[in-house]
Formats: structure tokens, C-alpha cells, sequence
């Protein structure tokens, strides 16, 4: 199995075209996409450099005159680091363009600063060292032991209106479209699980003990601090959301702000891990099929009355692989016909809108039916993906009647 095969030409040339498709029918619909990825990861510096703090100012040069929209900050942990989405207005292909340089480019980037190595994979082994005191969230003991870093790659949704306007908060959007990542995560986890190790993430905290110091999520779940959380106005930590200064004392101490939430309220995906195998564009259009999902439900008006009871919690599968009783993330993806058959559906609807070559302006992209029919004659997008997908791992797609 050659896994780099995922971020082959082929397959990101594809999910390009199908990420143009979508977006266009999303502005045919009358709003617009945002998506914003988070990468953790972390760092191993040469013995001469120990001391030499990283200069993460110098870092973000780099990545904006390679016209990346997103900086790098400190993370929790010691020698590990987040890349972050800048909220420049990009549209989704644009900020899967600019992750998958991130992706090839921070490693170089590092380097200059003398790092020996850029770890971007799902756990980092005895990546630290510390235990939490008994109680705190903060406070380590003097008991010193290895603590595994996991890292995550996360995926922030949002959708705006013809006005600009959020509508996350809106007739239970939020709360639907929360629900439809919730209904699909489990049967796509192969796109943002793509390897053996992104499992082992799951299994810190119970197989090393490591539930007080691990804040990463193990299963699926919603509300406002699962692993798929709908932030309005709470985040994970119960922190306000959108709060904005308007008054500081002296000591440069907040005394009055004010509270903006409707504007940053969110779906956060926090599932994806840390991987050199992660292919962004895969994962936008996963974001965008949950997204047209829910557009469609809300245009009719109907995201509160199709809302369903859903478990407080559901489980992961285990492995790449079917062991047993427990199904692996390859056949789920395999048995699943959603991922295929809703870029089918989009495609037929969009060829029946814009007949021949007829093309549709956006993102500085051009979107051509004629393009897309380039494809061997009656072989629909959504199945030649998903069958380029599963190649990799050396299946073929279950046909479903």
C-alpha cells in the first residue's frame, strides 16, 4: 500500500473539479462556503540549537509570500506548533490550496531555524515529558513522565448569506448541519483517518493513561464540546465565543467588551488527524456534501423538523482494516454509497443548469461541464472518486443497487 498515492496529481486534479462543481452549485443556491483547517504538530531541534527559541514571526514571512493564507503559533505542549487558517475571504478550494502547501513547505521552513525534524503525523511518542497535579487543569506535579502528543487536523464550517451574514444561528441551521456531520463521520473516516497510526490517537488517554492531561477527542460526538461541536455562544473550554475589547485599564487588563458570537459561530470538525497522508481537498469536499446537505433542508425550511435524536456518543472504528466484529475504516468507506452518490446527484443537476460547455465564473476557476465529461462515457465523478480513493488501498467500490 503506498499511501502517498492519496496526494497523487490524479486525485488532487479531480477533487479540484469537484470542489469547483460544488462551490457553484452552493452559489447557485444563494450563499456562500467558508471552510478553515487547524494542523497540529511538532518539532525536534539539533542539540545546537536547543536553547534558540523558534521564530515563528519569521516562519509566517514565509508562508505569506508563498501566498499561504494561515500562521503558525506555539501549541500547549513544548516543541509542538499549530498552523492556522487566516479568515481572508478565501473560498474552499483556495484554503485546501493553502493547507496542502503548508503541508509540503513547513518541513523546508523549519528547517532554516535548525530544525532536524517537522513531525506532521497523529502522535507524537514521549513527545513530552509531565504529569497534571491531582485536581488541576493546569498545575503539573514534580512526577515527571513521557507524555504522548496527539495531533489533529481540524476542519471550522461555516456558511454565509447574500447579505455576508453568518447563518450558523439561523432557524437551526447550525443544529442540522452539526447533525449531518454527526450522521456522516463515521462511514468517511477514511479521508481524514488516512493511516494506521491516526487510530492509535484515539487510544491515549485509556491505554496510557493520560485522560488528565489529553484534552483530544476519542469518539463522535456533539453539543458544544464533542468532537463535533456547534460553538454559538460557548466554545469548547465554556470560554464566550466572539467577545471583542472596547476598554482596557492600565495594566492592560480587559474592562469592558462586548460579545460578537453570531459572526463566529462554527461547526468544528476536531476528528481529522495530524498526517502527511491527509489530503485537504478530499476532506473540503467532505465539508461541502455535509454543507449542500443542509442548504438544501434549510432553504425549505426544515433543518428544526428534520432534526432526529442522536446518540450522545458513537464509537470510532479501530483500524484502517476489519478485524473480527469490528469494521475497519477502508470498508465503511467502501459500503457507504453517500460520499459517491451526492457528487453524482450535484453533477447531474448542475449539467441539466449549464448544458454543453457553458461555464460558470468563480474563484478565479473556471467550472466546464464539457470538462467534466471528459470522463470515460456514463461514468459519473462521485464513483470515479471514491474508486480512486479506495485504489490506494488496493480495493475496488461495492456497488450498490
Amino acid at each position: 500500500m503506498n499511501l502517498s498515492l492519496l496526494l497523487s496529481s490524479n486525485i488532487t486534479s479531480l477533487s479540484k473539479e469537484v470542489i469547483r462543481l460544488l462551490q457553484n452549485y452552493i452559489t447557485y443556491l444563494g450563499f456562500t462556503p467558508l471552510i478553515h483547517f487547524e494542523l497540529e504538530g511538532c518539532y525536534q531541534q539539533r542539540d545546537s540549537y536547543i536553547k534558540k527559541p523558534i521564530n515563528f514571526s519569521q516562519i509566517n514571512q514565509h508562508l505569506k509570500r508563498l501566498n499561504i493564507d494561515g500562521e503558525v503559533i506555539p501549541e500547549y505542549w513544548q516543541k509542538q506548533w499549530e498552523y492556522v487558517s487566516l479568515f481572508n475571504g478565501q473560498m474552499p478550494l483556495k484554503e485546501a490550496e493553502n493547507l496542502a502547501l503548508a503541508l509540503n513547505h513547513l518541513p523546508k521552513i523549519f528547517a532554516v531555524q535548525g530544525i532536524e525534524k517537522t513531525l506532521i503525523k497523529p502522535v507524537v511518542w514521549a513527545g513530552d515529558k509531565g504529569k497534571l497535579a491531582l485536581g488541576c487543569d493546569n498545575v503539573f506535579s514534580g512526577e515527571m513522565r513521557d507524555v504522548h502528543i496527539p495531533n489533529a487536523i481540524q476542519l471550522n464550517v461555516s456558511v454565509n448569506n447574500a447579505h455576508g451574514e453568518n447563518i450558523i444561528t439561523e432557524r437551526y441551521f447550525g443544529e442540522y448541519l452539526q447533525q449531518c456531520f454527526l450522521t456522516t463521520s463515521l462511514a468517511c473516516s477514511l479521508l481524514y483517518l488516512p493511516e494506521e497510526e491516526a487510530f492509535e490517537r484515539f487510544a491515549l488517554k485509556t491505554k496510557y493513561g493520560l485522560s488528565a492531561e489529553l484534552c483530544s477527542p476519542t469518539d463522535i460526538s456533539g453539543g458544544h464540546q464533542g468532537s463535533i461541536a456547534l460553538y454559538k455562544e460557548l466554545g469548547k473550554h465554556n470560554q464566550a465565543m466572539g467577545e471583542q475589547p472596547l476598554l482596557y485599564d492600565q495594566h492592560n487588563k480587559v474592562l469592558i467588551s462586548e460579545s460578537f458570537w453570531q459572526k463566529t459561530a462554527r461547526i468544528e470538525h476536531r476528528l481529522g488527524a495530524s498526517s502527511l497522508y491527509y489530503n485537504p481537498y478530499l476532506n473540503v469536499i467532505y465539508g461541502l456534501l455535509n454543507m449542500i446537505d443542509a442548504l438544501e433542508v434549510f432553504v425549505a425550511d426544515q433543518c428544526q423538523h428534520k432534526l432526529i435524536e442522536t446518540p450522545e456518543v458513537s464509537p470510532l472504528p479501530q483500524s484502517l482494516y476489519s478485524i473480527k466484529d469490528n469494521v475497519g475504516a477502508i470498508e465503511l468507506f467502501e459500503k457507504e454509497p453517500w460520499f459517491a452518490e451526492s457528487i453524482n446527484r450535484i453533477e447531474e443537476k448542475m449539467k441539466k443548469k449549464h448544458t454543453g460547455s457553458h461555464k460558470v465564473q468563480h474563484d478565479n476557476a473556471h467550472f466546464s461541464m464539457t470538462h467534466l465529461r471528459q470522463l470515460k462515457q456514463n461514468e459519473k465523478l462521485g464513483d470515479k472518486l471514491k474508486a480512486m480513493i479506495l485504489s490506494v488501498y488496493q480495493l475496488q467500490p461495492l456497488i450498490i443497487k
